[in-house]
């Protein structure tokens, strides 16, 4: 799985501007978990998991609409958006 590497997109505004940007981790964390280092994968990027959820959330609703799917992806964001906002200025202020 190492060939997976070679097509990571560089983060931009970490190599223009000089820090992380709130994505930073998420390529390395997905491919992390593909290789079943889970631990790894959440310390990498703490969101890859709701992240994961959310997808399959709006995957399943594609295929099959249910009831609660609205107010399930609309909590499902929110999340995700806490998650990667506090990891980033925890990142920054250590």
């Amino acid at each position: 799985m190492t060939g997976f590497e070679d097509y990571m997109l560089p983060c931009l505004n970490k190599k223009l501007l000089g820090f992380e940007c709130l994505g930073c981790g998420m390529q390395r964390s997905a491919l992390l978990v593909l290789r079943g280092e889970f631990a790894d994968a959440f310390n990498m990027y703490p969101a890859i998991y709701t992240l994961i959820i959310l997808l399959g959330v709006i995957a399943l609703n594609a295929f099959k609409n249910f009831k609660y799917a609205h107010k399930i992806i609309t909590v499902l964001v929110l999340l995700n958006v806490v998650i990667i906002i506090g990891n980033y200025v925890i990142k920054l202020t250590h």
